[in-house]
């Protein structure tokens, strides 16, 4: 089995991947919504967002920040058989364009040695 991930910042064809990889036949598949460091980092420093005046820890910073971030970026998820692997890539590109390109999104596939648990929604 693989995992593929894909993250993209454009948030709503990130959404329409997603959909594309469902219909593709993915078993399942996660959204979830992520923040990348350098992002939040510049927003700070820009003075976009500001950190409240008592902060408890960088913790509470942190969420302080990702509350109030507008820019943010979708991490994608789904656990397939190796054969599927080829039609999710497609199907990313089909709908955020050519991935070589800057800005489209970054899509990475780990080998997972065991799966426990899955099975297709339908079921």
């Amino acid at each position: 089995m693989k995992l593929v991930i894909l993250i993209t910042a454009q948030t709503e064809r990130g959404f329409m991947a997603a959909q594309a990889w469902q219909d593709a036949g993915a078993p399942g598949v996660t959204i979830v919504r992520s923040y990348g460091l350098a992002t939040l980092q510049r927003q700070l420093k820009s003075g976009q967002v500001e950190l409240p005046r008592m902060v408890l820890s960088m913790a509470t910073a942190m969420a302080s920040v990702i509350d109030n971030v507008e820019e943010r970026s979708e991490l994608i998820l789904s656990l397939v058989e190796s054969d599927m692997v080829d039609t999710l890539i497609e199907a990313s590109q089909s709908v955020l364009g050519d991935l070589m390109q800057p800005e489209n999104g970054i899509l990475f596939v780990i080998d997972v040695e065991r799966a426990i648990g899955i099975r297709r929604h339908s079921e």
